[in-house]
């Protein structure tokens, strides 16, 4: 059933759009706009998760501890930093001396054999560590001095068999000190002091740094420990936090989440992504160990070529949802991973959907549960809301067809206990006919995902004009206009505002979708780090100190704030045309002629209580486009309007770190809005009319 007749253009005639109120409208699913996330571009560490310490349990690397440095005031000063890692030969010295939990078994030694001032250990944080004025930053971290300067020998080891190390005076008891200063030590924004005791034994320290008021914001900054006495030192789980989101311990930035939180999303998809399934089945997102307090948190190996650090865990995804007042969809590892990897259905993979079952428990059961238990343990007695579970990610890799039987065995066991729960399958019909769940009953929601350039956006925009309403409803979970880096540009956000008209117009069907990704660091390497993102054309942007929105994260905004929850029935005449150039698969095709697509794009929702209208409509041609616009079937509209343009001069325009606001929407009043009326699209442009006819 087509939702927006468009009759094709007559130069002669000016382009005119029909909403049409004497038909009843669709309802507008009140789900339609939501966020996606999984790490990647340092998205959690370096990005959303306000910890500021890189490699704080130095697992970054096996053999170097990335991000720290040694730290001497006195070239003559005779120090060495070293990583105290278990391994086959070592394994019982080290395990049983140095490691804390199961999950902190690595350690930063620092040996002092001759210290001329101070002697220490500098983190460089997430491309520098961001100081800001009349700032309190939470440090804290394990740290324990040498009982003794040689290991013991095991029993019946020789003397002989290695070396012994020098000795070394053991003077580790007495003050450490913490900073945050300049990367030449020459300024320091903060400091403070612990006392260390002469122990064998690990303790936690913990204290406040507090930047003076006339501070100047910089990045230019590293967070040190150091002493100025001999002695081996050790260190683990060293954390430095900010201010964080509602002052949540363990929380989140705070600029970031405002962001989110303006954007009004109704969902977040989560933890993935191809960050759900891990290179390996062993590098599934391991929710469990995620849980509870840091020290129980080893981290695992991630999806785009670093190792988080699962500080941003499942709880700290559910509590995400809830400070932006928006609802979990919930990704269930299904036994399928990047490398190609799979389970089949039956036995082997029924250990992976009772930890799905766990997982659910978790965010729904109450605290008579084994799982609910843990939650309120965990801090959060009250159950999250949950309606949507994701049975795994983009499953048309798995060109196995396992994704059937692996599916209907999730579904069927979830449902089973969950009647309530709504299970999505990765794979489209429409996308993957060959892959898609043919045994059972049909899936109630398929998840699609597009990645286009702007072209292929606006040929596209009208696809679920033509879906069976009788068939399963869509989920748009990953999808983007990819032009621009490392944020979009101008073009990309007419490609995604001319896509999101033809989702709004048919969003009786299409009951969710998101953008993807979400986060990009927009840091690029240096000599000590390379370049934070993995994936261009992000939603938003930021850096250590700074963050701000792509022209699509505006165009995202835009729509979310105005729509109504009926859709209007609209047509479309005389709507003018342009020659897509031609693409490979084109000349793979044999086509030599330029297919022609629309340069306007529309959709408009009513808001059944206050009466208002939302007119969506892009002009994607750089030059002015007059429209006539005909309010039929109204009895009465107020004749001054509401107009919020967003829009640029070239194409490739776009904003950037240094250049935030370059292009943001612009609201305004504007007069003469009757039955029908004419109005003038600017170019390149995204245009809402919030007009008000009476109720």
């Amino acid at each position: 059933m087509g939702l927006g007749l468009i009759i094709p253009h007559t130069d002669a005639q000016k382009p005119k759009l029909t909403l049409d109120f004497t038909k009843p409208g669709a309802t507008v699913s009140p789900m339609l706009y939501g966020l996606m996330t999984e790490e990647i571009n340092h998205s959690y560490d370096g990005g959303l998760y306000a910890e500021l310490i890189r490699n704080r349990i130095f697992k970054d690397h096996p053999n170097t501890p990335e991000g720290w440095s040694l730290v001497r005031q006195d070239s003559s000063s005779n120090a060495a930093i070293k990583l105290m890692a278990p391994t086959e030969s070592n394994v019982l010295f080290d395990e049983r001396r140095h490691a804390i939990t199961g999950a902190l078994t690595t350690c930063l030694r620092l040996t002092v054999e001759k210290a001329n001032g101070r002697v220490g250990i500098a983190n460089e944080g997430y491309w520098g560590i961001p100081v800001k004025p009349n700032t309190a930053y939470r440090a804290s971290f394990y740290i324990k001095g040498s009982g003794s300067v040689q290991p013991p020998r095991r029993p019946g080891s020789q003397q002989s068999v290695a070396p012994q190390r020098p000795v070394i005076e053991d003077n580790t008891a007495g003050p450490i000190r913490v900073t945050i200063e300049s990367n030449d030590g020459k300024t320091v924004y903060a400091s403070g002091t612990i006392d260390l005791a002469k122990s064998i034994y690990w303790k936690k320290y913990e204290l406040t740094l507090t930047t003076a008021a006339d501070v100047k914001p910089t990045t230019d900054a590293r967070f040190v420990i150091s002493t100025d006495r001999t002695g081996l030192y050790y260190f683990n789980l060293v954390s430095l936090f900010p201010p964080t989101y509602k002052s949540r311990p363990n929380g989140n930035r705070p600029d970031l989440m405002q962001m989110m939180a303006d954007m009004k999303p109704k969902f977040l998809r989560f933890p993935g992504g191809n960050f759900l399934e891990g290179p390996l089945l062993t590098d599934a997102f391991p929710w469990k160990q995620t849980l509870g307090p840091l020290e129980q948190r080893p981290g695992h190996k991630g999806s785009w070529g670093y190792r988080p650090s699962d500080g941003m865990g499942l709880l700290e995804f559910l509590l995400w949802c809830e400070d932006i007042g928006a609802e979990p969809v919930l990704g269930v590892y299904a036994g399928y991973s990047l490398n190609g990897d799979h389970i089949d259905a039956g036995p082997l993979l029924k250990p992976y959907v009772d930890d799905a079952l766990d997982e659910i428990e978790y965010v729904i059961g109450d605290v008579n549960t084994y799982w609910g238990a843990k939650r309120a343990a965990d801090g959060h007695p009250e159950p999250f809301k949950l309606r949507y579970i994701e049975i795994g990610n983009e499953d048309w890799f798995d060109r196995s067809n396992s994704y059937d039987g692996r599916f209907n065995q999730f579904r069927a066991a979830i449902e089973a206990k969950y009647s309530q729960l709504i299970c999505i399958s990765t794979i489209a019909d429409a996308q993957y006919p060959d892959l898609k769940v043919t045994t059972g009953k049909k899936p109630a929601v398929l998840d699609e995902h597009y990645y286009r350039n702007s072209w292929a956006m606006w040929e596209n925009a009208s696809q679920y004009d033509s879906y069976d309403r009788n068939g399963p409803k869509i989920f748009v979970g990953e999808w983007a206009t990819r032009e621009g880096a490392p944020t979009t540009n101008l073009i990309a956000a007419l490609g995604d505002a001319a896509w999101m008209t033809g989702m709004e117009r048919n969003s009786d069907i299409v009951i969710m979708s998101c953008y993807a990704p979400l986060f990009v660091n927009v840091n690029t390497a240096t000599t000590t780090a390379p370049k934070a993102w993995q994936w261009d054309s992000d939603l938003i942007g930021y850096n250590t100190l700074n963050s701000y929105g792509a022209p699509s994260y505006h165009v995202q905004k835009m729509f979310s704030h105005y729509l109504g929850d009926k859709i209007v029935p609209m047509t479309a005449e005389n709507i003018p045309t342009q020659p897509r150039p031609l693409t490979r698969r084109d000349s793979a095709d044999g086509k030599t002629t330029p297919p022609l697509v629309p340069t306007v794009f529309y959709s408009a929702t009513k808001d059944e209580k206050t009466g208002a209208i939302y007119l969506k409509v892009v002009n994607t041609l750089g030059k002015k486009q007059p429209v006539e616009i005909n309010l039929m079937g109204i009895g009465k509209v107020s004749p001054e309007a509401t107009l919020v343009v967003i829009k640029g001069d070239k194409p490739e325009a776009t904003n950037t770190i240094t250049d935030p606001e370059k292009i943001v929407p612009v609201a305004s009043k504007i007069k003469g809005i009757a039955s029908v009326f004419t109005r003038s699209l600017d170019p390149y442009s995204v245009s809402i009319f919030q007009l008000q006819i009476g109720k």
